[in-house]
């Protein structure tokens, strides 16, 4: 290989596209400078491009960020969990319909087996010197939250394994999008003979300088465009990886992000119902707004009792005409609502955990949480009466199975360990703002 290759790769932006118009100012920058020069450059995504927190990217159903990605001519992009579970299983086939790139992600299926028509397993690029790049991607695997959707999921490690194996012998350089965090990557890395460059998501992570295990190249660039990554490959065995400060360059097109947020709250004026009362989001203490999310959740669930934290209001719900960007802007999330089946014993396990008084300060990041901090802990029909727990008014018996509506965040073990490991059904694709408009519109 005589010829020179740089790849510039983005991950996790989650529609924080205030920092897109450097990004694409400096990568179209690049790309003109290389091809003057005869030198190959490649622009990769590797998932979470989306975030539905943004109201152009939920008013569009990702449209518009892939449009975005067009505009920058990217070459290549693998799915983050964003693309994957947030979207309803129609809008994610809608999805890539007038991408100009490739969808590289070999771990998703139908539940047949078929691979959907806009994703590949590999791709081959091979360059005006004749260098032959092989692409490779997989995405995390949130299996409960796929089979909900009507997709199928299989581990990302292993897909990748078969992937590259498949395309070795055709390709000079294997490059992996991998939409699997850190730790997957570095197993991945030691495990595999045939990757050459892994191009990492999902953890948020940050490689400065990129990160060398055996032979392979781990390259990834944090979260929210803070940062481009920048692979460049000279020779069959030198390669090395920098990250390019998105702040550090020109500023370009201040208003892009105000003219999108305007868009998305013109698309999202469609009125939901007319509200005869100011509700306040009020995050320490019970509010008629919880009392009202409550009786929604329970209402929509048929669910004995519900537990939920008074942070994931971010608004107030005006009084007057009330619109879908309304509801938007109260629950930005990108949560689901999650039924529990739980014994008597273990419900008073998880209601006495709820009690942490350490937790409504916490500042929560993540599990699909876009607010700044827990809040209050929110039980409806579940109460403590003396040292009898009680659900509708009756003592919880040891051994009888109740059914409690929480947030999906609440399942991954990060605050309820116990909840990872228990019967649940995550209501799909409701997240918790169509839930809550949904029992406005039935209301009124």
């Amino acid at each position: 290989m005589n010829e020179t290759i740089h790849i510039y790769h983005t991950n996790d932006l989650h529609s924080h596209f205030e920092h897109w118009p450097r990004i694409h100012a400096f990568l179209q920058e690049r790309k003109r400078w290389h091809e003057k020069e005869g030198e190959v450059c490649l622009l990769l995504d590797i998932g979470d491009h989306i975030d539905r927190s943004h109201p152009y990217t939920e008013a569009t159903a990702g449209l518009g960020n892939v449009e975005m990605l067009n505009d920058s001519h990217y070459d290549a992009v693998t799915i983050g969990n964003n693309e994957g579970i947030t979207l309803s299983k129609k809008e994610l086939n809608l999805l890539y319909t007038q991408a100009d790139f490739d969808v590289i992600v070999g771990n998703l299926f139908h539940p047949d087996g078929e691979r959907p028509n806009w994703a590949k397993q590999h791709h081959i690029l091979t360059t005006a010197g004749g260098t032959r790049i092989g692409l490779i991607g997989a995405t995390a695997e949130f299996t409960p939250f796929y089979e909900r959707l009507g997709w199928k999921v299989t581990p990302g490690r292993e897909a990748l394994i078969e992937a590259a194996a498949a395309i070795r012998a055709e390709a000079d350089i294997i490059i992996c999008l991998s939409h699997l965090g850190i730790r997957e990557d570095e197993i991945l890395a030691a495990e595999s003979n045939d990757i050459d460059i892994i191009l990492g998501a999902h953890t948020h992570h940050v490689f400065h300088e990129g990160k060398q295990i055996d032979a392979v190249l781990l390259g990834a660039a944090g979260k929210f465009g803070a940062y481009i990554g920048h692979v460049t490959i000279e020779g069959e065995h030198s390669s090395r990886a920098r990250l390019v400060e998105t702040a550090s360059l020109p500023e370009a097109e201040p208003e892009f992000n105000h003219r999108l947020l305007s868009y998305g709250k013109d698309m999202l004026s469609d009125p939901v119902f007319s509200n005869r009362r100011l509700l306040k989001a009020e995050w320490f203490k019970d509010s008629e707004m919880a009392d009202e999310f409550a009786e929604a959740l329970l209402l929509f669930s048929g669910a004995d009792c519900a537990m939920f934290n008074a942070g994931i209001f971010m608004k107030d719900l005006k009084e007057g005409i009330v619109t879908r960007f309304d509801f938007h802007q109260l629950l930005p999330h990108p949560i689901n609502p999650c039924l529990i089946e739980l014994s008597g014993a273990e419900l008073r396990e998880i209601y006495l955990e709820s009690l942490n008084s350490e937790w409504p300060e916490i500042q929560l990041k993540g599990l699909g949480f876009r607010g700044t901090v827990m809040g209050k802990m929110i039980h409806r029909e579940l109460q403590m009466n003396g040292h009898t727990l009680e659900v509708q008014g009756n003592a919880v018996q040891p051994d009888h199975t109740y059914r409690l509506i929480t947030l999906d965040m609440f399942t991954f073990g990060h605050f309820f360990p116990s909840l990872k490991r228990a019967q649940k059904t995550y209501f799909m694709p409701e997240f918790l703002r169509d839930v809550f408009a949904l029992y406005f519109q039935k209301r009124f």
